[in-house]
């Protein structure tokens, strides 16, 4: 008769963070523990112990599964990206025939707007009774340094209490099109 020599588990001390002072009496300062352990079902979830190693049937079948998930995701994004562009496709051909339709019953197509804006092209009608200011001032109080405009347009002034610093100067210029303009 063979002699049944048993397994001996250590202590999962990550596990044992979180348990409870009731679980402490079961140690007693043991360190590893056997099957045979009267205890071993109360304190089987704190152990280290190793799980059984998959078959290859078992490896085999995860693969497969993750697989088909992979395949799903993909024939998924595959029909929104195709939808989308349908979509979009759609979208370019009615705002082409609506293009069209314009040049038909105007005789030219439709503006675009693409670059930079030219203020030259910008109009203001309007007779002498009506009162059009044709400039745009915003002021913090009567003490100002000087004031930022845009582009060449002089007519637009944002005024400053204090003369902003080189960087924000450089930024708002380079970055907006605001232009720093002193007054002192």
């Amino acid at each position: 008769m063979t002699e049944h020599k048993p397994k001996f588990y250590f202590i999962d001390f990550e596990k044992l963070k979180g348990e409870s002072v009731n679980t402490i009496p079961y140690f007693l300062g043991i360190v590893s523990f056997s099957e045979d352990y009267e205890y071993f079902d109360k304190i089987k979830h704190l152990l280290d112990i190793p799980e059984p190693p998959k078959s290859l049937e078992e490896i085999q079948k995860e693969l497969d599964d993750k697989f088909e998930e992979l395949w799903v995701k993909t024939k998924r994004k595959f029909f929104v990206s195709k939808e989308s562009a349908d979509y979009k496709f759609k979208q370019f051909c009615k705002k082409q025939d609506a293009d069209f339709e314009y040049a038909r019953e105007n005789g030219f197509f439709p503006p675009k707007l693409t670059g930079t804006l030219d203020y030259s092209k910008f109009i203001v009608t309007g007779s002498s009774s009506n009162n059009i200011t044709s400039s745009f001032v915003i002021k913090q109080g009567n003490n100002h340094e000087g004031y930022y405009t845009f582009g060449n347009c002089r007519s637009f002034k944002y005024y400053m209490p204090t003369k902003p610093n080189f960087v924000s100067r450089f930024c708002m210029d380079k970055l907006l099109g605001f232009k720093w303009i002193d007054e002192k």
